[in-house]
């Protein structure tokens, strides 16, 4: 499962009949790229394919000469899989981890991590997951259930940070439904003063950040965090798209047009303002 979509949740699917979405034109003789797509996953995926992996599906879509195809829900991406791609409504999902057991996941389509999320008129933070627990930066920002959330943790920050954490989402119960800050919500507080430091993946913030009416610094953390038990907890992660496990032929397809259509790929990225790393696969 994607570390995105951990914990993800709303109520009920699109009618059947409002589900497809041509977006662009192919052959008529190869058969649709039909894309599981959530209406709610900005800044990834949103409503009339605006989310940049929507911009990332149809580039690819035309590089293997179909049409793009989405099949839309407005439950948030974590369910695609179980309530989408399992019933054969679509055919990949965009947004998974390389190590996702559910599906097959194709090489990865980019690579990015944790940063923090500074006044580009401050001193940077630094790179070091410690760094956060420096004396000058008291409230951070962070999702819950992240490792943003473990960092602030492991810097001795939890405990004073958690009823304003809680305030980003008006204190919302947990238990029986998911509750998470909205990406933007964590830039606006840094760019209203109200947090020193954001902590995020860098894909989830980059547009805001971006379009952001203060500057804002990104800075990628470095992937060398420990838990106090040494156990590690991965900061950068590899993105990928998910078939289908008996289907094959789409994954090789898929992965020669994640090739054919990198320059594409990364100028959709570069566009988005998301800083990339190496992948790994």
């Amino acid at each position: 499962m994607s570390h995105r979509f951990a914990g993800r949740a709303r109520t009920a699917l699109l009618s059947a009949a409002a589900l497809l979405a041509p977006v662009s034109a192919a052959s008529a003789a190869e058969p649709p790229l039909r894309i599981c797509a959530s209406s709610v996953e900005a800044p990834y995926s949103i409503a009339k394919a605006q989310g940049f992996e929507n911009k990332i599906a149809v580039v690819l879509a035309k590089t293997m000469g179909r049409e793009a195809q989405f099949v839309w829900s407005d439950k948030p991406a974590i369910y695609l899989v179980r309530d989408f791609l399992d019933k054969n409504a679509c055919d990949l999902v965009f947004g998974v981890d390389s190590e996702d057991e559910r599906v097959q996941a194709t090489k990865p389509y980019f690579r990015t991590g944790y940063v923090f999320v500074t006044p580009a008129d401050k001193p940077e933070i630094g790179s070091s997951w410690e760094d956060a627990a420096k004396p000058d930066y008291k409230t951070f920002a962070v999702r819950f259930s992240s490792p943003g959330e473990l960092i602030v943790k492991q810097a001795g920050k939890y405990e004073e940070n958690l009823s304003y954490n809680l305030s980003l989402v008006n204190f919302e119960d947990k238990r029986n439904r998911y509750t998470q800050v909205p990406a933007d919500k964590l830039v606006n507080e840094v760019v209203n003063g109200d947090a020193d430091v954001a902590i995020a993946f860098a894909s989830d913030v980059a547009r805001y950040v971006k379009a952001s009416s203060k500057p804002l610094r990104m800075t990628m953390i470095r992937d060398d965090f420990k838990r106090s038990d040494g156990l590690k907890i991965p900061l950068h992660f590899d993105q990928a798209i998910g078939v289908r496990k008996d289907d094959a032929e789409l994954l090789k397809e898929l992965n020669a047009a994640i090739d054919k259509a990198k320059p594409e790929i990364d100028a959709v990225l570069n566009d988005e303002g998301v800083p990339t790393l190496q992948p790994n696969g």
